[in-house]
C-alpha cells in the first residue's frame, strides 16, 4: 500500500518528499551539525553506525513504497533545513504513526520544526486518513518538548529505556493526537491560539522517575 507524500508548504517552511539528489546536501548538514544532533540519533545497538546517506534515502524511499513510512526534507526559504519521517504507519483499527525529525541548528528558533510537524499530522490525518499520530522524545530533549508543548500533543506516559539513541537505551516522554481532537487541523488550530493549556506538560513525577537509573534487571 504506497502512500505518497506531497510538497506541503506555510509560509517559509517547505516539507516535501526526500530525493536522492540531496544526498549532498544531506550530508553536509549532518556533518556541520554533529555536535547538535548526535546525541539524540536513534542507533543500532547490534551494528555500526552507518553514515552511507543515500543508502538511508534509498531504505526510506523503499519504506515508503512499501506503505509503512513517509520521508520528507524540511526547507526554510527554499534552504534545506532538516528532514522529518513518518514512520511505522499502521492501517485498519490502529491507523497510526510515528513522527520523528531534525533541524539544522541554524535554524532554531524560526518555528521550522512546530510547522513541519503540523504540515506532515494533517496531511496523514486529511489525506492519509490516519487516526493517531505519535511523538516520543528524550527527557532532556527540551527544544523538542518546547514542539509538542507549542502544537498541544497531549502527554500519554513514560516509557522507559525504550529507543536505542547515541549508544544506549533511553527513556523516552510520549505523546499524542488523534484525528477527533484536530476538526479544523494542527496547523490551524496552533496558529489560532486553541491548543489546549497544558496539553504537552510531563507531570513532574513523570520528570522526576526520568531522572532515576535505568529498569534493574533480576539475576
Amino acid at each position: 500500500m504506497a502512500i505518497l507524500s506531497q510538497t506541503l508548504e506555510h509560509g517559509p517552511v517547505t516539507i516535501r518528499p526526500i530525493r536522492l539528489r540531496d544526498a549532498r546536501m544531506l550530508e553536509r548538514e549532518l556533518l556541520d551539525n554533529r555536535g547538535w544532533l548526535r546525541k539524540w540519533e536513534a542507533t543500532n545497538p547490534h551494528a555500526p553506525m552507518s553514515f552511507d546517506v543515500r543508502s538511508g534515502i534509498r531504505s526510506l524511499q523503499a519504506n515508503a513504497r512499501a506503505g509503512f513510512g513517509l520521508p520528507f526534507a524540511i526547507e526554510y526559504e527554499g534552504q534545506f533545513a532538516g528532514q522529518l519521517n513518518v514512520s511505522s504507519m499502521t492501517y485498519g483499527s490502529l491507523s497510526s504513526a510515528t513522527i520523528g525529525y531534525w533541524v539544522s541548528e541554524r535554524f532554531a528558533g524560526k518555528n521550522v520544526t512546530p510547522i513541519a510537524v503540523a504540515l506532515a499530522t494533517d496531511y496523514c490525518f486529511f489525506q492519509v486518513g490516519l487516526h493517531r499520530m505519535e511523538i516520543c522524545i528524550r527527557p532532556e530533549n527540551a527544544a523538542s518538548l518546547r514542539v509538542v508543548e507549542k502544537l498541544g500533543f497531549r502527554y500519554e506516559g513514560l516509557r522507559r529505556r525504550y529507543i536505542h539513541i547515541n549508544g544506549d537505551w533511553r527513556d523516552h516522554f510520549c505523546f499524542g493526537l488523534v484525528a477527533e481532537e484536530l476538526p479544523t487541523g494542527l496547523l490551524r488550530r496552533w496558529l489560532e491560539n486553541r491548543v489546549p493549556a497544558g496539553a504537552g506538560s510531563v507531570p513532574e513525577a513523570d520528570r522526576a522517575t526520568a531522572l532515576l537509573p535505568g529498569i534493574q534487571t533480576a539475576g
